[in-house]
Formats: structure tokens, C-alpha cells, sequence
């Protein structure tokens, strides 16, 4: 056993015996991969989580297995793939004459997007699954799913209401842009309490809209001649301080020692440097653009600052949160705890599959299927559905040597395209 796995062992092994751990889990919204300093990136500033990430387990090769908010933030809360959660897309089925404010006022949104907040209520999400071993857990940010409580949640933001504003958090969207309060008023609360706590961290940010501090956008202005661009740049820089804000919080009331703080990205965006919207092969793709992200898990003393080799996915996250904190995981949970080692060296791979944005039929997962795909070692395949992109080719990357999927070599390597269609067959057939 390797120095590194005898400490996640002990770790792990004596957890129950002690004082339950806190739990951070921090969710980027819309944010390329490759837009942080640990990350490489040359001009944006993200000193707070580069601090984060010094002190973490990082997985730089982390996914989502959608590349699309409201399903990959299911398979966050869940530890499931979207096609077992149900939940594929960010709108329910909707009439195709429809557009605008009247699509999301109609009977037919709200009865569907009932129908999407009970399918979550019916699911041991990880909220749930804390509350009922004693933890407090508080909803910030966004939220698809109705009232916070439909997700587990014992404290929330996020009143739901579809007629005020409630398709995706309302009142829970002023986290991070205009105020952090709400999450230091429920800390202290759980301090007082003496109970453990758990907070979702999901701000608006950097998503659209793009308007960051002057402040902040000044120090961009030079940097890119696309003021879409220099925008987008400000916003991640407003999302790393309020990031900065929160760790402080932890530092200041002394908790970081007993708190987990765990970091993603829901997808990926790369900003179109003409317009204000995402570029293609980003968010709701099936490149890396929009389903690849930085993992960050720091437990002071617990867990060894290092940088991983290993495949890791959003769907990770539940079960080890739950194994650190000693809560038993459902049966069926795909993901494997990224605090043990042998486990994320066994593993080779990591799948996914995206949808269409509104969903076809709530209880018929694949019949929104555009793409499925599998990352097995350095290889990535893309497999299209026929029946959602009738033009779309089979594509195959070695993500190691081309991680911007420029080079396809589907046409010259057909035993490997054989050898990961099997392995991606065999994860979901996607029927």
C-alpha cells in the first residue's frame, strides 16, 4: 500500500470516531476547464480557488456527464447518470408553438416541471441522505427543482414558485452577486446548534449575464480585443472572490480543519469572442469544452494536497461525501469514492451522454438522446444518435496529445472505435 493510500485508509477507517466533518460543495456555473490559474491559464485570476486547489486532491481530468445545467446538476445532488435519474434536460416537453415568456406561463411548463421536481423528491440525494443522519443542509444559488425541499434541503433560498421567477432559484440566484449572508446566517446557526452542516454553493456565476464590477472588468480591457471575452474573464475573477469570501468565512470561525469543501464546474462554456453567447463544442456538447472540469476535494489533515492522474466524474462526489461522512450509500450508486486510492486507480474510464434541451418524454430518457460518449484512458469516443443528429459521425480523440478534439481519427482506427463502442455499449445502450 502506497504512503498516500495508507493515509486516505486512515482517514477513512477512523472517520466515525470522530467529530463529524462539515460539508462545502462549491458549483461553477458555465466555466471552461481551462479558465483557472491551477489550470494553466495565463490571464485570468482565480487566486482563491488556485489557493484551494494548492491545499486539495485535484482531479484536472474530472467530468460531468452532461454538458448542460439542470441535468448536470441532478447528477451532482443524486451521484446518478441523467438517464437513471430522469431528469435530461433543463425543460420539460413543451408545444413546438410556443416561444418566449408564454412557454415558461403555460400549464403545459408548469405541469412538467412538477413532474420533474417529483421525480427528484422521489431520489436519496444527498441532502436527504445527510439530514437523516443528523446534518443541516442549506440550497444557495441555482436550483431547477421546486422548493429547496423537494431536494432534501432543511434551509434553502429557493422558494420555487414557477409563477415568480422560479424555473431555475429565484431568490436563491442573489447568492454570490449580491450577498454571501445567507450562508454565514446558516453556519453560525448550525454552530449554535452544535450540528453539522452542509451548504450548496451554486451562485449564478460566471453565467450570463455578463456583468461583472468595473472594477474587475478594468483589469481585462487590455487583455482580449473581443469585449465579450474581456466580460466573461471579469465574471470568473467575481466568482473566484466570492469563493474567497466563503473560505475565509470557514478560516475565520476556525472550521476549515473540520470541513470538506469539494469544487466543480456544472459545464463547460467557451465565450464567443462576436457574441454574448457560448461558442460551439461548449456547453450542451458533447466535447470536452462543455463536460470537462476540475474536481477539488481539501480536507486539512484528512487528505494529502496532490495532483491526480485518474479519471474522475460529478457523479463522484455522493458517495465520497458519503463515505467520509460515515452515512451508508443506496444501492446502485455507479460513482466510486475519490478518497480512495485503489479505487481511482482501477478505474479507466468515464461515460455520459447528452440530451436535448427540452425534454421528448419525462419517463423515456433516450428518446432526448443526441450523443453518448466514453473517455477510456487518453481515447474519447463520441457516439451519435441517428434518430437526434441524422448527420452526425462518430468521432474519436486521443484527448492526451489532442485535448482540444481537433484531430478526429474515427476513419483510421476502427478496432479502437469498435473496443470503446463495447465499453459504451455496455455503460448504457441508450434505449
Amino acid at each position: 500500500m502506497t504512503m498516500l493510500c495508507c493515509v486516505l485508509a486512515l482517514c477513512t477507517a477512523d472517520a466515525p470516531a470522530r467529530e463529524r466533518p462539515n460539508i462545502v460543495l462549491i458549483i461553477s456555473d458555465d466555466q471552461a476547464w481551462t479558465d483557472y490559474g491551477f489550470m494553466g491559464h495565463g490571464l485570468v485570476r482565480t487566486p482563491h480557488l488556485d489557493r484551494l486547489a494548492a491545499a486539495s486532491r485535484v482531479f484536472p481530468r474530472g467530468y460531468v456527464p452532461a454538458s448542460l445545467c439542470c441535468p448536470s446538476l441532478a447528477s451532482i445532488l443524486t451521484g446518478r447518470y441523467p438517464h437513471q435519474h430522469r431528469i435530461v434536460s433543463n425543460d420539460p416537453p413543451m408545444p413546438a408553438d410556443l416561444r418566449g415568456a408564454a412557454r415558461y406561463a403555460s400549464p403545459q411548463f408548469r405541469e412538467g416541471r412538477e413532474r420533474m421536481n417529483s421525480i427528484i423528491a422521489a431520489q436519496p440525494t444527498l441532502p436527504r441522505l445527510l439530514a437523516g443522519s443528523g446534518y443541516v443542509c442549506l440550497q444557495t444559488g441555482k436550483w431547477w427543482q421546486g422548493h429547496y425541499s423537494r431536494g432534501g434541503f432543511t434551509h434553502g433560498m429557493t422558494r420555487g414558485d414557477e409563477s415568480r421567477g422560479g424555473r431555475h432559484g429565484d431568490d436563491g440566484l442573489a447568492i454570490g452577486r449580491n450577498t454571501m449572508q445567507p450562508i454565514y446566517d446558516f453556519i453560525a446557526d448550525a454552530q449554535r446548534e452544535s450540528k453539522p452542516f452542509f451548504v450548496w454553493y451554486a451562485p449564478l456565476l460566471p453565467h450570463q449575464p455578463h456583468n461583472p464590477p468595473d472594477r474587475l472588468l478594468a483589469r481585462y480591457r487590455n487583455q482580449s480585443e473581443s469585449p465579450h471575452i474581456t466580460k466573461y474573464w471579469a465574471m470568473i475573477e467575481w466568482f473566484d472572490e466570492t469563493c474567497g469570501q466563503l473560505l475565509d468565512y470557514l478560516d475565520d470561525r476556525k472550521l476549515a480543519e473540520n470541513t470538506i469543501v469539494v469544487y466543480v464546474a456544472d459545464n463547460g462554456w467557451i465565450q464567443s469572442p462576436d457574441t454574448a453567447a457560448y461558442a460551439a463544442r461548449s456547453k450542451q456538447s458533447p466535447y470536452d469544452g462543455g463536460l470537462r472540469t476540475p474536481i477539488l476535494v481539501r480536507w486539512p489533515g484528512r487528505v494529502k494536497p496532490v495532483r491526480s492522474a485518474g479519471l474522475a466524474s460529478s457523479i463522484d462526489i455522493v458517495p465520497t461525501l458519503l463515505h467520509a461522512t460515515g452515512v451508508d450509500l443506496p444501492d446502485g450508486m455507479p460513482g466510486v469514492d475519490l478518497l480512495d486510492d485503489a479505487a481511482v486507480t482501477a478505474r479507466d474510464a468515464v461515460f455520459g451522454a447528452c440530451f436535448t434541451h427540452d425534454a421528448i418524454d419525462l419517463d423515456v430518457p433516450a428518446a432526448g438522446l443526441r450523443w453518448r460518449w466514453g473517455v477510456v484512458g487518453d481515447w474519447k469516443l463520441i457516439v451519435p444518435n441517428p434518430a437526434r443528429e441524422p448527420t452526425g459521425q462518430i468521432e474519436l480523440y486521443n484527448v492526451a496529445a489532442d485535448p482540444y478534439e481537433t484531430q478526429n481519427v474515427a476513419a483510421t482506427d476502427a478496432a479502437r472505435v469498435a473496443s470503446l463502442t463495447r465499453r459504451i455499449d455496455a455503460w448504457w445502450p441508450g434505449r
